[in-house]
């Protein structure tokens, strides 16, 4: 059981001991200042919320909703939405700020509050301190019975959602509606099942949905891995399509499978619509540091420049904007396209994949094979509280002096053929371990070398 919070709002697990994890308590709180917040800042006092389908949602919405509107803020209910409509929502809304009720990948037992400014994008660093500060301080003030907020629901968030997506120059409906794709989608028993439907149905694709019940009961780890989806390859290889999709639960990461059941790989979901992109128009791109290498090489084949951030959407998001990057994203399978907006995006990125799969006239698994290969293998060790983590990475980054090193976040060490990250997780109490090279074996090695270290230095 645990109770994370951090700039980016709270995530925890249902049930338990208050101020351990993710509590009625702890929800009131963390609703209380954040709309506090709100109010300090003079912003317009109405907030958009929506939430995935995980089974604690709608009894953490009520209490987030009720919160609200006794601090005489207006509520804009979407019910069950996704991560990038709600982002799309709180803008065209007008709304001072959004809540997404979802732990994203987390399993089940997992909810969490993630906290939108009034352009629908993750609140700064600077103001995630306020808030946090606003739980610590405590003494919320609500209002008189006449200055409660306003409750209201919208049905149509998700078709505005779509236009705004088929609207884009760079989603060719008539050449994907001509292809007719047919498409397995693995729903994860969420709002995939509500929101993708609609796209693909207005693109004119075949589809088969698996795990179509978005009532938060996941089929499987929601974490959209190549080990969680083989009933989505099994699937895709037994009704002969062209590719399957698979999301997590909040919608906002985006996994391809080929048309022969083969992955075509997380980290290359962003690379390839990238490829599409930059092939278009010239620009930069910008991708977390725990990213493929091969946007880069991608980007420089396209002669534009390739910048990295720190992990978190809200770094990413920021590094795009410096850089006037005209697509970023993360290895996890988030796209990121400004256009549309700052956030992560499964949705544009399907209709921009199938785009670039209408024009290239091949199969799935053969755009895959025109970009580098690359190995990543991802890994992680329980974090250990009593753990001087800041001590323990200076004594790596000390022992690797001799290379490439990012302390940016957590330590990045680059050797020739491969890296290696080292960072805390934002939202579990672990230390993730990542690492990518040239082959799978040499991917493998540098992760049990760099946890031999690990092991040996922090005892």
């Amino acid at each position: 059981m645990a109770l994370i919070k951090s700039i980016s709002g709270i995530r925890g697990t249902i049930g338990g001991k208050a101020g351990d994890n993710l509590t009625p308590q702890d929800i009131v709180e963390c609703t209380a200042a954040f709309g506090t917040w709100l109010k300090n800042k003079g912003a317009n006092p109405k907030v958009v919320i929506g939430r995935d389908a995980r089974i604690s949602g709608e009894l953490v919405s009520q209490m987030v909703s009720n919160t609200l509107l006794a601090l005489g803020i207006d509520v804009v209910d979407l019910g069950l939405s996704t991560t990038p409509t709600v982002e799309m929502a709180v803008p065209e809304l007008e709304a001072g700020a959004g809540i997404i009720l979802t732990a994203s990948h987390n399993p089940k037992q997992w909810n969490a509050l993630k906290l939108l400014n009034n352009q629908g994008e993750f609140i700064s660093a600077e103001d995630g301190k306020a808030f946090l500060s606003l739980i610590e301080e405590g003494g919320i003030t609500y209002v008189e019975v006449d200055e409660i907020g306003d409750y209201s629901t919208r049905e149509d968030m998700f078709d505005y959602h779509i236009d705004q997506i088929l609207a884009l120059d760079l989603v060719d409906v008539p050449k994907v509606q001509d292809k007719k794709f047919k498409v397995v989608v693995d729903c994860i028993n969420s709002t995939g099942a509500l929101s993708l439907p609609p796209l693909l149905d207005k693109l004119n694709c075949d589809y088969i949905l698996i795990n179509s019940t978005p009532d938060g009961n996941f089929a499987h780890n929601p974490e959209p891995l190549p080990k969680h989806l083989t009933e989505l390859s099994e699937t895709v290889e037994k009704e002969q399509a062209d590719l399957g999709i698979a999301v997590d639960p909040d919608v906002d990461r985006l996994v391809f499978v080929n048309e022969d059941g083969s992955h075509f790989g997380e980290e290359y979901t962003l690379v390839a619509v990238a490829d599409y992109i930059l092939g278009r128009k010239m620009g930069n791109t910008v991708s977390n540091l725990s990213s493929s290498r091969a946007l880069r090489d991608v980007t420089n084949k396209h002669g534009g420049k390739y910048f990295a951030a720190a992990v978190g959407e809200v770094n990413v998001v920021q590094q795009m904007k410096d850089q006037n990057a005209v697509i970023g994203g993360e290895g996890n399978g988030g796209i990121i396209l400004p256009e549309l907006h700052y956030g992560r995006d499964a949705l544009v990125g399907i209709a921009l994949l199938l785009t670039h799969l209408a024009n290239s006239g091949k199969k799935m698994s053969e755009l895959r094979a025109e970009y580098p290969t690359y190995h990543m293998t991802k890994d992680k060790v329980d974090l250990d509280p009593q753990l001087d983590m800041e001590g323990l990475l200076k004594a790596m980054h000390e022992k690797y002096k001799h290379e490439d090193c990012n302390t940016i976040d957590g330590l990045k060490i680059d050797f020739e053929n491969s890296w290696v990250q080292l960072r805390k997780s934002n939202t579990e109490p672990i230390i993730r371990i990542y690492a990518e090279a040239e082959d799978e074996k040499s991917a493998d090695e540098l992760v049990a070398r760099i946890k031999k270290d690990f092991g040996e230095l922090s005892s």
